[in-house]
């Protein structure tokens, strides 16, 4: 929990945490100093309080007559100040508190952050989960069955389940292609392929992304409803968690329908995909469900802000940071379930043998199951037996 809100409150600032006094601007009548100019060009964050609140007077403006301009009182550096900072008083007629924001200043904090903090760790995240898992692979290999394999086999997944998991997953990879080229389409692909190739890619793209979105979120409900039961912690997990799910020990530790592991995974794919659902929905329809200032009043109101050492959050954001921090929200829990189904499918298919069967055929050999998952082994063998006798 108080990682997510870490995230969360990084996405706010977008910026460097380093703060800095504000400096004695008397010499200047109040502008800005050198040290301002200094601070800023370093990335360091700049008390903008003397120009964010020095908008002026509108209510002492000046006679249309004795005017010397055609703003009254309010100066024109005043007026946009007043709009760059959201504090103008904009009246429209339609559009709502979307259409009175002019200028948005924090957009290009979402901009810097985007193209900057967001397109390094998280590409340096998958390929540098790709470079562990080569390098795991080298050193520890395929994960082979032990012994011979008996021949026999026990249903593992039926039909619907990897039906279910199949629509998930296969919409998820679509998911993250696609969202990938959006995020790195205008360095990796307009460079070298030229700026129509990528708007071409980022076109269907777009259209792909928003319509799969919702086999996703379909596959999510059926995976929790078919497995929650089964991926609730229990005390076969430590013993799976100490012995590392047979990397330390000679023997493969015990384990249920799902193992430690896959219990991680599973809960995994169900908080972030959940989360970056909600945030999905979101930019599908802009502006209508606004949910981060919410989020950082409960934080604010149960003491949690404080506990973490963040002051007072904002409660109070125009549309569009609002949506900005859906985008940014949504793209790095994106790069983090990729990572891990990365890992995912690197285990399921080159990583440990017969594992694709599970989700191949449904079908897995005796001694696979007896191998990995024995305690599931031996229920589905005690139930058999107890519908034979019954017959």
């Amino acid at each position: 929990m108080r990682v997510l809100l870490w995230l969360l409150v990084c996405l706010t600032l977008a910026l460097p945490a380093t703060a800095q006094t504000a400096p004695d601007r008397t010499a200047t009548g109040g502008a800005q100093t050198l040290a301002d100019i200094m601070a800023r060009q370093s990335n360091q964050v700049v008390d903008d309080s003397f120009r964010r609140d020095n908008v002026g007077d509108p209510n002492q403006a000046a006679a249309a007559d004795q005017q010397l301009g055609t703003l009254g009182g309010v100066s024109d550096p005043e007026f946009w100040r007043a709009l760059r900072y959201g504090t103008a008083d904009v009246r429209v007629s339609a559009g709502g508190d979307v259409a009175t924001v002019l200028m948005q200043d924090g957009g290009m904090h979402w901009l810097d952050f985007r193209r900057g903090p967001l397109r390094q760790y998280g590409g340096w995240l998958l390929l540098g989960t790709i470079a562990a898992l080569v390098v795991f692979y080298l050193l520890r290999g395929k994960i082979a069955i032990d012994g011979e394999k008996t021949g026999r086999t026990v249903t593992r997944f039926k039909a619907f389940e990897r039906f279910g998991h199949w629509m998930m997953g296969g919409s998820f990879i679509l998911l993250g292609i696609t969202g990938l080229i959006t995020l790195f389409g205008r360095v990796l692909i307009a460079p070298y392929l030229g700026k129509e190739v990528n708007a071409t890619f980022l076109e269907l793209g777009k259209w792909v992304h928003n319509n799969v979105a919702w086999a996703f979120m379909a596959g999510l409900v059926i995976i929790f409803v078919m497995w929650v039961v089964h991926n609730l912690p229990d005390r076969t997990d430590l013993v799976w968690i100490s012995q590392a799910g047979g990397i330390v020990g000679s023997k493969h530790p015990p384990a249920k329908k799902f193992n430690a592991g896959q219990k991680v995974i599973f809960w995994s794919v169900v908080l972030f995909g959940t989360s970056i659902s909600i945030t999905g929905v979101s930019l599908l329809f802009p502006y209508e469900l606004p949910m981060f200032a919410k989020t950082f009043a409960l934080a604010n109101d149960i003491g949690l802000s404080s506990l973490l050492g963040l002051g007072e959050l904002s409660e109070t954001m125009a549309p569009q940071e609002e949506m900005q921090l859906a985008q940014l929200w949504h793209a790095i829990l994106a790069f983090v379930l990729m990572a891990i189904v990365i890992a995912h499918i690197y285990i399921g298919s080159v990583g440990m043998e017969g594992a694709y069967d599970a989700m191949g055929s449904g079908e897995v050999d005796e001694a696979w199951a007896k191998q990995h998952h024995s305690l599931w082994l031996e229920e589905v063998q005690q139930g058999q037996s107890s519908g034979s006798k019954t017959e």
